[in-house]
């Protein structure tokens, strides 16, 4: 079968491959937003019509053909089908012979699609992963709303489901019963079962069951039948149940008072919304505007990623690592934006011949035990070899006075360089920081590959542990590279405003994509790259603000006066046209991301940086201008004359006066 499957030519036709044989309605009518909720529901109807289709034409297929049969079909659908991680683990399995990367994947209830959509499987499970031990938010069974156990546990039944239920409740209940039990006793099991049944699906219905009105004869019936035991001759406990059972039937009012039941389906419908409301609001929070990582994340022309394939000892030709190259690519280049280039530098190093880079690694390689719990409650220890992440940083930054982490375009305002460091280790596991693959830095991404295809996690599934294969980290290693590209972070974290940090809710990792932990694709979701896109310009926006502020400040503090008008008055165009730009520029974008037209809101943003900086400029140039006016020397001294200053001259002409008066001589007397 491995022979055949590997000789096997596509593309197989997939029923599940389903496609709209025209757009949808809100596509093509231009005044549907009117009518949203009718055309939605068309659209809907279509879709529903078309999946039964399609479920119709498997079952065809599959009929009358054996379990190898059929799963020889799937296993070729899977090779030739439009999913490539799917078909390259499938391949590369295949060519091996030895089978070890294949395990079930993570069964879930929710998905993720490539394109913006996402659906939520109320009836179906229940279902549960997360960490396996000490983790917060994992996923249960009653993380999404109930609809069996809220709408569903009120929903009016049929006469024949009511007439079914009915029998066999009380089948199970008198199976238990013997010939010795006095009629006291079998009168009270029956009263229950009626009570019971007559609650759940007599009691307030807006059509009342005929199988309703004969319980209501029977009780009647069966409360002058305990009338009867209430004589003397009748031993004294029995009595006593008789008498309790009249008084407890006396008070009921199942068959008239609708008011209770309303009341239940309303609470219920009530609880019901308030949970999918919640629900509806995570979305938002973990699929739709996802929280990012800390920083700022500048939008560039040109990605120019630096791929350096780290290995024990020399490969002779890059196309025998063994690595998956063109899945790499394929992935990288998959976080790119409309307006975006994309450049692939791979190099080979070898610890063998490089001492430096040898030395860097013994150095930030560590070993720790890790205490490990098991799904199944086995508690054992665990050692494991690990690159510690900061160090390694560090020592990769003193190779060659970072001349790794240089590239040719590393002072380029227009392309970023991104190192990716890929360390290929064969024999003993190693991870980074003890529990990952890879890891994103400031200046870097490092992943480690090693030769171990079924490395169990520390995180679980329905029960079952989390394989990861070691031996492909491409899954690990794109989500560091989203995170250091965009800070694109795993769709489980999100950041809370009540606890002011970030938070875990392990529902939302699921999805075909390097952010979700139940399953093992790589393929990016548009949700995805419409965060990259909105990171982008959430921080080209942020920037341009403080600058038109920075510089709105710098004229605010400049001192004005009579001479500075004329020359203030000659740069007000200026300044003013370059502030309008900006503000233009500002409404052009925001509308742009309101329409999700991502792609003209990039194509604005280095105009937006360049009119940013112009009126920095224009503002420099205006306070340059005014400054020499300040500094000039007036040589005109001004004097205020009143009625102190005259004043004070009379007083020192008076003084003067005194002091520089002629004086008679003194005669001289012998």
């Amino acid at each position: 079968m491995q022979t055949n499957l590997l000789k096997s030519k596509g593309p197989i036709q997939n029923p599940l491959d389903i496609e709209k044989k025209r757009k949808p309605l809100y596509m093509t009518h231009p005044m549907v937003k009117f009518a949203w909720t009718s055309v939605e529901s068309i659209d809907t109807a279509q879709w529903v019509n078309f999946c039964l289709e399609a479920l119709n034409d498997i079952e065809k297929s599959f009929s009358g053909k054996s379990t190898s049969e059929i799963v020889y079909r799937q296993a070729e659908q899977l090779l030739h089908g439009k999913s490539f991680d799917l078909a390259l683990t499938l391949r590369k399995e295949l060519k091996s012979s030895k089978m070890l990367g294949l395990y079930p994947e993570c069964l879930v209830d929710s998905w993720i699609g490539k394109e913006r959509w996402a659906f939520l499987d109320l009836t179906a499970g229940p279902f549960s992963w997360g960490p396996t031990v000490g983790g917060e938010g994992v996923r249960t069974g009653i993380s999404l709303p109930n609809v069996e156990k809220t709408i569903g546990a009120v929903i009016e039944i049929t006469e024949e489901e009511a007439e079914d239920k009915l029998q066999s409740v009380v089948q199970e209940k008198f199976s238990l019963f013997g010939d010795d039990h006095h009629a006291v006793d079998v009168l009270l099991a029956e009263m229950d079962i009626y009570e019971l049944f007559v609650f759940r699906h007599c009691k307030g219905r807006r059509v009342k069951l005929a199988l309703c009105e004969e319980l209501e004869e029977r009780m009647g019936d069966m409360k002058s039948e305990m009338e009867t035991f209430q004589g003397e001759e009748q031993e004294e406990i029995h009595r006593r149940k008789a008498a309790e059972a009249i008084k407890r039937m006396e008070q009921w009012n199942l068959f008239t008072d609708a008011y209770e039941d309303t009341k239940n389906y309303t609470v219920a419908r009530d609880s019901f919304l308030s949970h999918l409301g919640a629900t509806l609001w995570g979305s938002m929070k973990h699929i739709v505007a996802p929280s990012s990582a800390e920083g700022a994340f500048h939008y560039y022309e040109k990605i120019s990623y630096q791929l350096f394939f780290i290995t024990q000892e020399k490969v002779k030709h890059i196309d025998l690592l063994p690595v998956e190259q063109n899945a790499i690519k394929q992935g990288l280049a998959s976080f790119i934006v409309p307006g975006q280039k994309v450049q692939f530098h791979p190099h080979m190093l070898a610890l063998s011949e490089d001492p430096a880079l040898a030395m860097a690694f013994s150095v930030a390689r560590r070993a720790a035990t890790v205490p490990v719990l098991l799904v199944n409650g086995t508690y054992k220890t665990s050692v494991r070899s690990y690159l510690d992440s900061f160090i390694l940083q560090h020592q990769l930054r003193r190779l060659s006075g970072g001349e790794l982490l240089r590239g040719a375009h590393f002072k380029s305002r227009s392309t970023l360089e991104v190192p990716v460091f890929w360390f290929i280790q064969e024999g003993d596991p190693l991870l980074i920081d003890k529990h990952y693959q890879a890891k994103a830095l400031l200046d870097m991404v490092i992943v480690v590959q090693s030769s171990q295809s079924d490395w169990e996690s520390h995180l679980q599934c329905n029960g079952q542990s989390i394989l990861w294969d070691l031996r492909n980290p491409l899954k690990a290693g794109l989500a560091a590279a989203a995170e250091h590209l965009a800070g694109l972070v795993p769709l489980h974290l999100t950041y809370s405003h009540a606890h002011e940090n970030a938070i875990q809710d392990w529902l939302w990792s699921f999805g075909c994509n390097p952010f979700a932990s139940t399953s093992s694709g790589w393929h990016t979701s548009l949700f995805q790259s419409d965060t990259i896109a909105r990171n982008y310009i959430v921080t080209s926006l942020e920037e341009s603000v403080q600058l038109v502020n920075s510089a709105i400040d710098l004229l605010i503090m400049e001192r004005t006066n009579d001479l500075s008008f004329k020359i203030f008055k000659a740069q007000e165009h200026s300044l003013v046209a370059s502030y309008n730009s900006v503000v233009s520029l500002w409404r052009q974008i925001a509308g742009a991301v309101g329409d999700i037209r991502y792609g003209d809101s990039m194509r604005s943003l280095s105009m937006l940086e360049e009119a940013s900086q112009r009126f920095l400029e224009t503002t420099n140039a205006t306070l340059a201008a005014l400054h020499p006016i300040h500094c000039t020397r007036q040589r005109q001294v001004e004097v205020q004359f009143d009625i102190s200053t005259l004043l004070g001259f009379i007083v020192v002409a008076a003084i003067l006066l005194f002091l520089l008066r002629p004086r008679r001589p003194k005669p001289k007397i012998n």
